[in-house]
């Protein structure tokens, strides 16, 4: 029942690979856009927000939070720079846009806006993630890094 989270594949060089990474890092971006905002009252920013941020542990949440965001972002820029984050943007918004033509979603509703919005920020964070994987998957090469001499 549960084989799409643990289906395995053989690699061409004899390393077995397992999907469970792939949702793992799904949860964990989505977690992370969540968590930091969404159109409910139960969002890091809200917690925040209406509370003394200096009180208790709430300096150390916030330093994590920051950490966390940095390395996400950290992740979309150096794997599909900045144009392949636009790109990406540019066809969840086409999806979303054929949604709203389907009559799917309404953008006049502002906590359906708030949810698309979050979610589409996780599954670029989530694509940040998994760039170099699936242009492996794609092409066959992983991606380097640019040197000064290029």
């Amino acid at each position: 029942m549960f084989d799409i989270f643990v289906k395995k594949r053989k690699t061409k060089s004899g390393k077995v690979e397992s999907s469970l990474r792939w949702w793992v890092s799904l949860i964990l971006a989505m977690a992370l856009a969540i968590g930091t905002w969404n159109p409910t009252e139960y969002n890091f920013i809200n917690f925040i927000i209406h509370s003394n941020p200096l009180e208790g542990f709430k300096p150390f949440y916030i330093l994590v939070m920051f950490a966390l965001w940095v390395m996400a972002l950290k992740a979309v820029l150096q794997s599909l720079k900045i144009y392949g984050a636009i790109i990406a943007a540019l066809v969840i918004g086409a999806f979303i846009w054929g949604l709203v033509q389907k009559d799917l979603i309404d953008l006049n509703n502002l906590q359906s806006l708030g949810w698309i919005a979050t979610i589409s920020i996780g599954l670029i964070i989530w694509l940040g993630l998994n760039a170099s994987v699936l242009w492996k998957m794609l092409t066959g090469v992983y991606t380097t890094d640019s040197t000064d001499e290029n």
